[in-house]
Formats: C-alpha cells, structure tokens, sequence
C-alpha cells in the first residue's frame, strides 16, 4: 500500500496506489491494519465485480452470509447485499450494521454499481472519538450501560413474508426470528482497546434499567454527539470506488436525496465477535 491521505487527525482516509485486484498479501496485512487505524478507508478506481469483491473479503477475514434476514446477490454470491434503490434498498438512518445479532460484522465492504447523477453519498461517523470528546461524567455513566438492540422494526416484516420466516444462516444456524439482544452501551474495541460509542438510531430500542424518559433522554444525547459534523466523514462516491470500515468503531449513513434515480451498492461483511464493555460482564 503506497499512500494514505488522512481525511481527518484520526479517521478516514483514502488510499492511492492500491489495486485490489493485484494486491499482494503484505499489501492486505497493510490495509487491514490501516482499516482498524483509520476505521474507514477508501480506494479510487478499482475494477472489481462481484467474485473479485468476494475475493478481496476472503483475504481480509471471514465473511459472513449477505444479511441475517435478505438474501443474497444470487446462488453463485450470497455472501453478497445488493442495496438497490428500486426495491426499499435505502440506508437512511444512521446505523451501525447488524447490531441486533449476538455477533454483528466486524466490518463492510461496499462497492458502487449503479450511482445516481447526483446524490447518494454516504456519511460515517467515528464512535471512538465521540466518546473520546464525551464530558467525563457522561463517560462513566455510558461506560455503566446496557442497551437492547432489535431488528424487527427494520427486517421483521421482511422475514415474515419475503422470506417465509426462514432467513440465512447467521453464526451456524438459520435465522428463523429476531429476538432481542443486549449490548454494552460503550463498547471496547478487541483489537486496539480504545472505547466508542455502541448505540444507533437504526437498531437501538432502549436502555436498559432505567425509564422510558431516562432512555429516550440517554439515547438522543449520544446519537446527536456522535453524529456532530465533526466527528463525521462523508464520501461522494463515483463508479469503481471501494469503501472499507471497521463496524466495531464507526456508524454510517446513506444520503436519500436522489429522487426516483436509481442507486446500487454490493456490500460484503466481515465475521465478527461479541461485544464487550468497560465492565465486567
């Protein structure tokens, strides 16, 4: 890997002298440890199509199956997520991907197929420094919660009907109801030990032990200091760009603002592990 260009003291960048297809396994182990560091990189120019992005996944980690719920691209790729405009494939609300499972993604890779004129750009914010700039007792409160995540709202339905309540396989079994799942609100990052902020609009339904109105309150304290501008960095995308981010330190967004244009992105994801807090569990 030649040379990052940081978007930020300490999150983003784009990588320039890369190609994906040709790369070597040192350049792998480079990008990689960029991608934990930096927790979302971007590359120019890249020629991948779908068995390549698959590829280029395998050498990385593990992948996991398209979705816990949606299927994936066809038979030949379902490790594949076809993000279609066309067919409710919209991303509209900040999230962090497939947190209502045990083990959510370690992380994505997203490529652009079809893009818009104009539009459709994709926000990510830095879960590490949101809670790095958190005041200290607003930590240590954090650092003590628990929250439930629960994809029924986004997916239940989907699962339901669409696929006839039989999922794919997620962590060795068949994914056949969505039950809730408790996550450390702070979480601590397996690999480098910095905390960051595990709560999400999309996924997120309560906190833990406490009110309603405590929750609510919680709640919207944290995702508004996560999403301030300047914890965020946003890519316009063009056609052959490759997006990689670390799901464990990161949230995104997916700019609705298209019109009836269409837009397509291919996602892969990374097999993860289970969350751990500040605390013992």
């Amino acid at each position: 890997m030649t040379e990052l260009e940081p978007l930020g003291p300490h999150f983003g960048a784009i990588v320039h002298g890369l190609d994906l297809l040709t790369a070597t396994d040192d350049d792998i182990v480079d990008l990689r440890a960029a991608l934990v560091d930096r927790k979302v990189l971007f590359l120019r120019d890249q020629k991948l199509d779908d068995d390549a992005q698959v590829h280029l996944g395998r050498r990385i980690g593990e992948l996991t199956a398209s979705h816990p719920v949606v299927g994936g691209l066809d038979d030949a790729h379902p490790e594949v997520y076809a993000l279609d405009s066309t067919d409710n494939g919209f991303a509209d609300v900040w999230h962090t991907d497939v947190t209502f499972m045990k083990r959510p993604p370690l992380g994505s890779i997203l490529r652009a197929v079809t893009l818009p004129p104009t539009g459709g750009d994709t926000n990510w914010a830095d879960a590490q420094l949101a809670y790095d700039s958190l005041a200290a007792p607003v930590q240590r409160l954090a650092d003590q919660l628990t929250a439930v995540h629960d994809g029924n709202r986004e997916f239940g339905y989907y699962l339901a009907q669409r696929r006839g309540g039989k999922g794919n396989v997620w962590d060795g079994e068949v994914v056949t109801k969505l039950d809730p799942i408790e996550h450390p609100v702070v979480r601590v990052h397996p690999e480098t030990g910095r905390k960051g902020i595990f709560v999400n609009p999309g996924f997120t339904s309560h906190i833990v032990g406490v009110s309603e109105h405590e929750s609510r309150g919680i709640l919207d304290l944290l995702y508004a200091h996560l999403t301030k501008p300047e914890h965020i960095v946003r890519h316009r995308w063009r056609l052959g760009d490759v997006a990689l981010w670390d799901n464990r330190s990161t949230s995104h967004y997916a700019n609705r603002d298209y019109g009836t244009e269409r837009r397509v992105m291919h996602r892969i994801t990374l097999r993860g592990d289970i969350p751990k807090g500040p605390l013992p569990a």
